[in-house]
């Protein structure tokens, strides 16, 4: 019986769970949350306490939370791509950034996208027409706090070999921070990292296939990428 990852093509947080599955080449099937769909909306409400996704349902086994995912993944249904590394230590390194890109880069994101939501806890109620200024400005703020952050990082420091849980937790949550507060000129290397990850063929596969979703994005999405 496949795995069965339930999300959406257009959510960060589902790609997270895709692109590590991708890598991996793991056999799976993908179902896909669209709009009306009581049954789906129901399991996930079952699933998850707050009923979101992604979900991976593996057997009787089900498992809530993208990090979670990738986590299971690696110890279940391992592969060529080193999702976390053995060394312990080097293990811990992954887990700190893959917290950074979720909490500062991922939320931020989020925060700006959110903020053209009549209502933040129900999308589906339509974008204001003018947005909280209030929320994408902090948004925009943060995520400039993190890329500068992570740049220093990156100065000093070497991430670990693609994929890793790292390159799931980067790769959505930089492609669409950059289409909400471009990464500045004094970033190179943070920049030249969101092109390497979009540039993979496990992430590749996640933009393609979400690319027709684009006209959703609340922002607006830029003419690239």
């Amino acid at each position: 019986m496949p795995l069965v990852l339930h999300g959406h093509a257009f959510s960060s947080y589902t790609w997270k769970a895709l692109i590590a599955l991708y890598a991996n080449e793991t056999p799976f099937a993908f179902h896909g949350l669209t709009p009306g769909d009581e049954s789906e909306t129901a399991f996930l409400k079952r699933a998850h306490p707050a009923g979101k996704f992604p979900v991976l349902v593996d057997g009787d086994t089900i498992v809530i939370e993208a990090t979670s995912i990738v986590e299971y993944l690696a110890v279940h249904h391992g592969g060529s791509a080193p999702l976390i590394p053995t060394d312990p230590t080097e293990a811990v390194t992954v887990r700190m950034l893959d917290r950074v890109f979720d909490n500062y880069v991922m939320s931020n994101m989020q925060r700006v996208v959110a903020a053209y939501f009549l209502d933040r806890d129900n999308p589906m109620a339509g974008p204001r027409e003018v947005p909280d200024s209030g929320e994408v400005e902090g948004g925009k703020r943060g995520l400039r706090q993190a890329y500068a952050w992570i740049e220093r990082w990156l100065t000093d420091n070497s991430l670990p070999p693609h994929v890793s849980l790292v390159t799931c937790a980067a790769a959505p949550s930089l492609f669409y921070a950059d289409w909400i507060e471009p990464i500045p000129e004094d970033c190179p290397r943070l920049a030249a990292l969101r092109a390497e990850l979009l540039a993979l063929p496990a992430v590749s596969h996640c933009v393609e296939d979400a690319r027709h979703y684009r006209a959703y994005f609340p922002p607006g999405a830029p003419d690239r990428d």
